[in-house]
């Protein structure tokens, strides 16, 4: 890999920066039309804290001293867009935070929201509660496959084409519904979506009810999946990277698994199995159960981006750590693969 010095940062010939600030390490990805680049951490702000209003600068300050410059943030996490613009406007970071919003998303009761004018009054509240006149990236929260997923690219061209979007992708899309909205795109010379947030990480998702509208990577029936995001190597923000909870290493049982949805998404026997060997293989290594569960994220062919969601300056930090723990081939394919 050839790296090139910029003082302080160093630039790799695949696209990522590495740096260091107060002991922290970090890497970056460069994403087409991006201000900034992508960190490889990222910040998720659906926690209590942010979605009751209450004050986040502490987790705040401390992400962009560690280097983690990209917060996640929805139309649907309660005041964190708020909370986030209310930060921005008193530090005068917004040129220093790279900002991953969503909209679109279902109502309660499942009535679905995926169409243009839904998706652009979404975003108009997102600009006015996060302080900003554009988004750095600007993700469809869910997918309405009964929608023609041509008005769904011109709706996110138009708002490109005014600069109140900067780069624009999918969250819980498929594969197959992402390639059909690029090849629309492409025919057409417009902007392509180049991200995406599906779940991923090492507890396997199960779809139900409760969890509607969900869509995951991790699991064997999802390899050919995988292989797509290999493949193209679209960048993967991934969401619940710690099973909501599963490897926070405060749940032992089922139970401790919460609200229900969750307990419905991750409560399988396979996923305590994986968490057994998680904590067997985080006190071999001497570092936490987190830590773990980020690692597998990241030892990966595909291009992943972990959201990490905190309001705890100091789990943040271990996230960052978490960067510098590696696995063997044999100790990933121990924590992933359960008879």
């Amino acid at each position: 890999m050839t790296i090139v010095n910029f003082g302080s940062e160093t630039t790799t010939a695949d696209g990522y920066r590495l740096t260091t600030d107060e002991g922290a390490f970090m890497q970056y990805f460069n994403l087409d039309n991006g201000k900034l680049p992508l960190s490889r951490i990222i910040l998720g702000t659906a926690t209590g804290a942010c979605c009751n209003g209450e004050n986040c600068d502490e987790v705040f300050n401390e992400a962009l001293k560690l280097g983690v410059t990209t917060f996640d943030t929805a139309r649907v996490y309660g005041r964190s867009e708020e909370v986030i613009g209310d930060w921005l406007e008193r530090t005068g970071n917004r040129e220093k935070v790279n900002l991953l919003s969503k909209g679109g998303h279902h109502t309660p009761l499942l009535k679905k929201r995926v169409n243009r004018k839904e998706i652009l009054s979404d975003l108009e509240v997102s600009l006015q509660k996060l302080k900003t006149d554009y988004i750095d990236i600007y993700l469809l929260h869910r997918d309405d496959k009964s929608m023609p997923v041509g008005e769904l690219v011109e709706t996110l061209n138009e708002a490109f084409s005014q600069g109140k979007i900067k780069a624009f992708g999918g969250s819980n899309w498929t594969p197959r519904r992402l390639e059909q909205a690029n090849e629309y795109a492409y025919q057409r010379g417009l902007q392509l979506f180049t991200i995406s947030s599906p779940y991923y990480g090492l507890a396997d998702m199960k779809e139900s009810f409760f969890a509607y509208g969900l869509v995951g990577l991790t699991g064997k029936e999802k390899q050919a999946d995988r292989l797509w995001y290999q493949n193209n190597q679209m960048p993967v923000v991934a969401y619940s990277t710690l099973g909501n909870g599963l490897f926070s290493g405060k749940v032992e049982k089922r139970g401790d698994l919460s609200p229900f949805w969750v307990r419905s998404a991750f409560g399988s026997e396979a996923n305590f199995q994986r968490l057994a060997r998680a904590k067997e293989l985080a006190q071999k290594k001497g570092c936490t159960l987190s830590q773990i569960a980020i690692a597998w994220s990241l030892h990966s062919s595909i291009n992943v981006f972990p959201i990490i969601g905190t309001s705890r300056a100091k789990h943040l930090r271990s996230a960052v750590e978490a960067l510098q723990i590696s696995l063997s081939e044999e100790e990933y394919a121990y924590l992933s693969f359960i008879k």
